[in-house]
């Protein structure tokens, strides 16, 4: 399954998900701080979604009420 996402209230324009058996398979992601988000892409791939859910939602960017681990979250859960 490839989830396309536009998250909001982030410097992010978009996500591309691949998830399989609820397995994550790959994320590009496209504007937002480069080097973290290529960081956060690596080690999610092959995470269970409801694992990855688990550790990112509800954080916060800044004084910002979501980031994009956040939005990630928010993404993965389509895949549920």
């Amino acid at each position: 399954m490839t989830i396309d996402y536009s998250p909001r209230g982030t410097c992010s324009r978009r996500f591309q998900i691949e998830v399989e058996e609820g397995v994550i398979r790959s994320v590009r992601v496209e504007g937002g701080c480069d080097g973290n988000l290529k960081g956060l892409s690596s080690l999610l791939k092959g995470m269970k979604v409801e694992d990855a859910i688990g550790r990112m939602e509800g954080i916060r960017c800044g004084m910002k009420p979501t980031s994009c681990p956040d939005q990630l979250a928010q993404a993965l859960k389509k895949a549920l």
